[in-house]
């Protein structure tokens, strides 16, 4: 029997995720476990192995398209299994019609759903609990009056419920909308092409309800009904006159989500502390001068946050609901900038790599970061993270933790200042360093520990390579 094979959750809580890339081509023979997908989510690109085995008879979603999690992206026949009817198979996912529901002909089904769209045109509501319709007043037709025709937006659109989320966030009108996908279903692409050609946005005026009453017809016997006063809506912006409106990427809204969410439920404090870095750059200037790989600074200062997580064993540790998690490895999260926003890729057992491994490393996570080729398992997992604005100049800055990471250290820029040696006012090389850590793991005290043990191991980089 033909499978449908449905969008994987890869991400946990994700909603939705993306077909990077088809591995297969319809017609293929499949076996378990054979790759089907690059499946890209919001930060990283998993691959997608198959759970079945057979024949690939049908692609349902194309490369780029979105579409949510569980939704199917494709069809694999048993092996020797033929004419297999996929529109049979598919419509067989809504499921049947519940016990005593009246299956209508869909003649009818389309009349009654038209009729439904205009009866709430008029104001018709849902029933009362005792089964008698609820109304509001509604402006009355002419005797003999036909109704007005059936929009095109009155009719019902077919669109997932991610497509109807994105179309309220941007103030589209799904009825001015042209669906691509099977039957018409309004996909993603189609909304990001609309947007792309410049269609206004349907604007929905808030209606204030005037005090005023109106008279009733002499005789009649009607009481006064009030009416709505003039739309009171402010006017819509016109694209293009001194701005560019850009659509959140599905990373920008999980960088949004996870910041946000870490910041008002993470409990931060920061500590702050200057390193003296002349002996840190000399010994990087001998070890470059040889070696086949040059060393950065910011390789010393990942070497020494581990450094540092082994000299004070209660800061490696994260948060969970029922208890705390103390490892006897450490692993780091290394901050990355891309186009489309920060990612934190994760550096496996820092503290048995060589700073020429740390190195290498990091330059691979980073080019693949930037290419969108990290895979989920390398953006998970991390007690602690390493993040550097020095290459830009900044002097210092404090950093949003990365939950359930317990610490992040924001990295400065080393530059010249007058520091005090021997009672004497010398030119040094300091580099100020800000330590965000979450106070349900770490205590201020242990804070101070690590931090200072941390400026040990940078202002003695010996003891690193040791």
């Amino acid at each position: 029997m033909a499978t449908i094979v449905r969008m994987p959750e890869v991400l946990a809580n994700a909603t939705e995720a993306a077909i990077q890339g088809w591995l297969v081509a319809e017609g293929d023979t499949i076996t378990v476990g054979q790759p089907l997908a690059e499946i890209e989510t919001e930060k990283a690109m998993v691959e997608y192995n198959s759970e079945v085995a057979g024949v690939l008879v049908r692609l349902l979603v194309g490369v780029g398209d979105s579409v949510d999690v569980g939704a199917p992206i494709g069809v694999i026949a048993a092996a020797g299994e033929v004419d297999v009817d996929v529109a049979a198979l598919l419509a067989g996912e809504a499921g049947p019609a519940p016990a005593g529901a009246p299956v209508l002909p869909p003649d009818e089904a389309t009349a009654l759903e038209s009729e439904d769209s205009h009866a709430e045109a008029a104001g018709v509501l849902p029933s009362a609990p005792d089964g008698s319709p609820i109304s509001v007043p509604a402006v009355s037709q002419p005797a003999g009056a036909e109704p007005p025709p059936l929009r095109d937006t009155d009719r019902r659109r077919f669109a997932s419920p991610l497509v109807r989320r994105l179309a309220r966030e941007r103030s589209l009108d799904l009825g001015s909308v042209v669906g691509s996908g099977p039957n018409g279903r309004i996909v993603r692409r189609d909304l990001d092409g609309h947007a792309a050609s410049g269609a206004t946005p349907a604007a929905v005026p808030a209606v204030a309800v005037s005090a005023v009453p109106v008279s009733a017809a002499p005789g009649s016997g009607t009481p006064a009904v009030p009416v709505s006063a003039a739309p009171a809506v402010a006017a819509p912006a016109v694209a293009g006159q001194g701005f560019t409106d850009v659509p959140h990427t599905g990373m920008r809204r999980a960088i949004a989500r996870r910041l946000t969410k870490s910041k008002s439920s993470v409990p931060h404090f920061y500590v702050t502390a200057d390193c003296r870095v002349d002996r840190l750059l000399a010994l990087r200037g001998e070890i470059n001068a040889s070696a086949p790989r040059k060393i950065s600074v910011n390789d010393f200062v990942v070497k020494g946050v581990a450094a540092a997580l082994l000299d004070v064993p209660a800061a490696n540790a994260t948060w969970g609901e029922e208890s705390m998690r103390h490892f006897d490895y450490v692993d780091l999260s290394v901050a990355v900038a891309t186009a489309g926003g920060l990612l934190t890729p994760v550096l496996r057992g820092v503290d048995t790599l060589s700073l020429s491994a740390i190195s290498t490393s990091i330059a691979d996570l980073a080019e693949r970061a930037r290419a969108g080729k990290l895979r989920q398992q390398e953006l998970e997992g991390g007690s602690f993270a390493v993040t550097n604005l020095g290459m830009f100049g900044v002097d210092e800055f404090s950093a949003i933790l990365n939950p359930p990471q317990s610490g992040i250290l924001a990295v400065g820029a080393a530059k010249q200042r007058a520091v005090v040696e021997g009672g004497q006012i010398v030119a040094g090389t300091l580099m100020t360093v800000t330590l965000s850590a979450d106070h349900r793991v770490i205590d201020g005290a242990v804070a101070a520990e690590w931090l200072a043990a941390f400026v040990r191991r940078i202002e003695n980089p010996l003891s690193m390579l040791v």
